[in-house]
Protein backbone atom coordinates (compact mmCIF):
# COMPACT_ATOMS: atom_id res chain seq x y z
CA UNK A 1 0.00 0.00 0.00
CA UNK A 2 1.36 3.37 -1.20
CA UNK A 3 0.65 6.45 0.64
CA UNK A 4 0.10 9.64 -1.24
CA UNK A 5 0.90 13.25 0.17
CA UNK A 6 -1.96 15.50 -0.86
CA UNK A 7 -0.84 19.59 -1.65
CA UNK A 8 -2.85 22.60 -2.23
CA UNK A 9 -1.33 25.27 -3.74
CA UNK A 10 -1.62 28.76 -2.21
CA UNK A 11 -5.16 30.92 -2.17
CA UNK A 12 -6.82 27.51 -2.62
CA UNK A 13 -10.45 27.06 -1.26
CA UNK A 14 -11.28 25.46 1.76
CA UNK A 15 -11.95 21.72 1.57
CA UNK A 16 -14.66 22.09 3.44
CA UNK A 17 -16.50 23.67 0.40
CA UNK A 18 -14.94 21.36 -2.47
CA UNK A 19 -15.04 23.13 -5.49
CA UNK A 20 -14.06 21.45 -8.96
CA UNK A 21 -11.17 23.90 -9.28
CA UNK A 22 -10.18 22.52 -5.57
CA UNK A 23 -9.91 18.87 -7.25
CA UNK A 24 -8.23 20.48 -10.12
CA UNK A 25 -5.62 22.22 -8.22
CA UNK A 26 -5.05 19.68 -5.64
CA UNK A 27 -1.67 17.33 -6.33
CA UNK A 28 -1.27 13.85 -5.04
CA UNK A 29 2.23 12.70 -5.11
CA UNK A 30 2.67 9.21 -4.07
CA UNK A 31 5.97 8.35 -1.95
CA UNK A 32 7.75 5.57 -3.21
CA UNK A 33 10.08 4.10 -6.15
CA UNK A 34 9.48 6.13 -9.61
CA UNK A 35 10.47 3.67 -12.77
CA UNK A 36 10.37 6.76 -14.83
CA UNK A 37 12.40 8.80 -12.86
CA UNK A 38 15.02 5.28 -12.45
CA UNK A 39 15.00 5.61 -15.91
CA UNK A 40 14.96 8.53 -17.18
CA UNK A 41 16.48 10.66 -14.51
CA UNK A 42 17.24 14.34 -15.92
CA UNK A 43 14.55 14.28 -18.46
CA UNK A 44 12.23 13.46 -15.66
CA UNK A 45 13.55 16.28 -13.39
CA UNK A 46 13.35 18.86 -16.09
CA UNK A 47 9.77 17.52 -16.58
CA UNK A 48 8.42 18.31 -13.25
CA UNK A 49 10.75 21.94 -13.23
CA UNK A 50 13.45 20.79 -11.02
CA UNK A 51 16.00 23.01 -12.91
CA UNK A 52 18.91 22.36 -10.23
CA UNK A 53 18.40 18.87 -9.79
CA UNK A 54 18.30 18.26 -13.40
CA UNK A 55 21.85 20.12 -14.13
CA UNK A 56 23.51 18.60 -11.33
CA UNK A 57 21.91 14.84 -12.74
CA UNK A 58 22.93 15.85 -15.94
CA UNK A 59 27.06 16.66 -15.21
CA UNK A 60 27.19 13.67 -13.13
CA UNK A 61 26.28 11.68 -15.71
CA UNK A 62 28.18 13.13 -18.44
CA UNK A 63 31.22 12.78 -15.63
CA UNK A 64 29.71 9.03 -14.89
CA UNK A 65 30.22 8.48 -18.54
CA UNK A 66 33.57 9.97 -19.21
CA UNK A 67 35.03 7.49 -16.32
CA UNK A 68 33.40 4.89 -17.93
CA UNK A 69 35.41 5.42 -21.26
CA UNK A 70 38.77 4.77 -19.29
CA UNK A 71 39.43 0.98 -18.37
CA UNK A 72 40.45 1.31 -14.70
CA UNK A 73 37.74 4.14 -13.97
CA UNK A 74 35.16 1.79 -15.29
CA UNK A 75 33.48 0.65 -12.43
CA UNK A 76 33.73 4.04 -10.41
CA UNK A 77 31.77 5.46 -13.17
CA UNK A 78 29.35 3.04 -13.51
CA UNK A 79 28.62 2.79 -9.59
CA UNK A 80 28.13 7.00 -10.02
CA UNK A 81 25.86 6.72 -13.50
CA UNK A 82 23.80 3.98 -10.75
CA UNK A 83 23.91 6.41 -7.91
CA UNK A 84 22.18 9.23 -9.83
CA UNK A 85 20.06 6.76 -11.26
CA UNK A 86 18.70 5.28 -7.60
CA UNK A 87 18.77 8.88 -6.03
CA UNK A 88 16.69 10.28 -8.83
CA UNK A 89 13.96 6.84 -8.31
CA UNK A 90 13.97 6.96 -4.91
CA UNK A 91 14.13 10.86 -3.84
CA UNK A 92 12.80 12.86 -6.73
CA UNK A 93 9.14 13.06 -5.30
CA UNK A 94 10.45 14.01 -2.42
CA UNK A 95 12.22 17.21 -3.98
CA UNK A 96 8.90 17.85 -5.94
CA UNK A 97 6.66 17.57 -3.00
CA UNK A 98 10.11 20.14 -1.16
CA UNK A 99 9.55 22.53 -4.62
CA UNK A 100 6.21 23.06 -4.20
CA UNK A 101 6.01 23.25 -0.35
CA UNK A 102 8.99 25.73 -0.95
CA UNK A 103 6.81 27.90 -3.55
CA UNK A 104 4.12 28.36 -0.79
CA UNK A 105 1.51 24.82 -1.28
CA UNK A 106 -0.01 23.87 1.64
CA UNK A 107 -0.07 19.92 3.02
CA UNK A 108 -3.83 19.18 3.14
CA UNK A 109 -3.59 15.14 4.31
CA UNK A 110 -1.19 12.10 3.76
CA UNK A 111 -3.34 9.07 2.51
CA UNK A 112 -2.48 5.39 2.18
CA UNK A 113 -4.04 4.13 -0.55
CA UNK A 114 -3.59 0.99 -3.00
CA UNK A 115 -3.24 3.51 -6.14
CA UNK A 116 -4.88 7.16 -7.27
CA UNK A 117 -8.42 6.68 -6.79
CA UNK A 118 -8.67 5.61 -3.92
CA UNK A 119 -6.33 8.28 -2.44
CA UNK A 120 -8.81 10.45 -4.22
CA UNK A 121 -12.26 9.22 -2.98
CA UNK A 122 -10.58 9.05 1.09
CA UNK A 123 -9.49 12.56 0.67
CA UNK A 124 -13.09 13.85 -1.49
CA UNK A 125 -15.81 11.34 0.43
CA UNK A 126 -18.47 13.96 -0.68
CA UNK A 127 -17.46 13.01 -4.08
CA UNK A 128 -20.64 11.14 -6.31
CA UNK A 129 -19.75 7.49 -6.32
CA UNK A 130 -21.34 5.36 -9.25
CA UNK A 131 -24.60 3.34 -7.28
CA UNK A 132 -24.53 -0.22 -6.51
CA UNK A 133 -27.48 -1.88 -8.26
CA UNK A 134 -29.61 -3.15 -5.61
CA UNK A 135 -30.83 -6.98 -5.70
CA UNK A 136 -34.63 -6.26 -6.16
CA UNK A 137 -36.90 -8.12 -3.44
CA UNK A 138 -38.69 -10.37 -5.88
CA UNK A 139 -35.35 -12.01 -7.13
CA UNK A 140 -34.77 -13.21 -3.56
CA UNK A 141 -37.78 -15.99 -3.74
CA UNK A 142 -35.29 -18.67 -5.68
CA UNK A 143 -37.62 -22.05 -6.05
CA UNK A 144 -36.29 -24.78 -4.57
CA UNK A 145 -36.97 -27.01 -7.22
CA UNK A 146 -35.72 -30.38 -6.86
CA UNK A 147 -35.25 -31.84 -10.05
CA UNK A 148 -34.23 -35.53 -8.80
CA UNK A 149 -36.87 -37.86 -9.20
CA UNK A 150 -35.73 -40.53 -6.95
CA UNK A 151 -35.76 -38.20 -3.92
CA UNK A 152 -37.71 -35.06 -2.80
CA UNK A 153 -35.86 -32.57 -0.76
CA UNK A 154 -32.20 -31.45 -0.44
CA UNK A 155 -29.54 -34.12 -0.30
CA UNK A 156 -27.61 -35.42 2.93
CA UNK A 157 -29.93 -33.22 5.57
CA UNK A 158 -28.64 -29.77 4.39
CA UNK A 159 -31.10 -26.98 4.00
CA UNK A 160 -32.87 -25.98 1.04
CA UNK A 161 -32.75 -22.97 -1.04
CA UNK A 162 -36.06 -21.88 0.53
CA UNK A 163 -34.00 -22.33 4.09
CA UNK A 164 -35.77 -25.15 5.44
CA UNK A 165 -35.02 -28.73 6.22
Amino acid sequence: MASYLILTPPGAANRSKVSDRYRDETRFIRDGFSWTAFVFPTLWMLFNRLWLHAVAAALLQGLALELMRHQEFSAAGAAILLGVHLLAALEGRHALSQRLLDRGWKVENLVSAHDLATAEQIHFPELEQEPKPDIHPKNWDISATNTNTSRPGPSFGLPGYDGGR
